[in-house]
């Protein structure tokens, strides 16, 4: 999983799910697995 300052260009990728899990924002993507993510 990446983390990133910034995950809009992730969240815009077809399949992508935006997840907020207490502070922390994620991206996960059931299309392609590779694209994860964490916001901060």
């Amino acid at each position: 999983m990446k983390v990133r300052s910034s995950i809009r260009s992730l969240a815009r990728q077809p399949g992508a799910q935006v997840i907020r899990r207490g502070t922390k924002v994620l991206v996960i993507n059931k299309d392609n697995p590779r694209n994860k993510a964490r916001q901060g």
